[in-house]
């Protein structure tokens, strides 16, 4: 079952809401909650598969209760057409290692950013031919200079010398970029 909360914390059955960080997530320091996250953080994004949801910074949290498993994702955005995907497949891998009552939360509010894509996530995302994000998000941060984006590394030949074809690649998350020296066409994961 997945359901949908825009609040900072996640109501559980048994036990009091849990605060959500409002940065990157952690893997929880209970013994039996962690070891549901480590199940839950072999999930592979659906349209990126080289990319876990914790590489991805989508997991949020996760508990195991005596009535029930609940996991707690983020959308990347609001409207994300992976998300449903994301559940079902949460659920699936969940149900295989042996949890029952499954519950898979997605939580809207702090919002996503690309600030919490792992260092391991933004590795695997060049090794696969998809540039990752660059400088950090404006979120949550209402002073100091704007930073702007000159140009983004090519992803196979390490160039700087790229140009933007289309703000929207093969996902509303990327857009297509084309590298002038090797002339290969690759996606660049966009900063939001």
């Amino acid at each position: 079952m997945t359901s949908r909360v825009s609040s900072d914390s996640v109501l559980r059955h048994d036990a009091a809401p849990r605060e959500l960080p409002l940065g990157p997530s952690q893997r929880p320091s209970n013994e039996e909650d962690a070891k549901l996250w480590d199940v839950a953080a072999t999930v592979c994004d659906p349209e990126i598969p080289v990319l876990t949801l914790e590489d991805l910074g989508v997991l949020r949290d996760a508990y195991a209760g005596p009535d029930e498993t609940v996991v707690v994702i983020t959308p990347t955005y609001s409207g994300c057409p992976a998300m449903d995907t994301m559940a079902a497949d949460l659920e699936t891998v969940v149900q295989a290692a042996g949890y029952r009552n499954v519950r898979v939360v997605q939580v809207l509010r702090p919002a996503w950013t690309t600030d919490w894509m792992s260092p391991a996530g933004q590795a695997k995302l060049t090794e696969y031919g998809i540039a990752p994000p660059t400088g950090r998000t404006a979120a949550g941060h209402n002073s100091g200079p704007v930073r702007l984006a000159l140009s983004v590394k090519c992803p196979r030949c390490s160039s700087l010398n790229t140009r933007e074809m289309t703000r929207f690649g093969s996902t509303s998350c990327k857009a297509l970029w084309v590298c002038n020296d090797c002339k290969e066409p690759f996606d660049y994961f966009k900063v939001h």
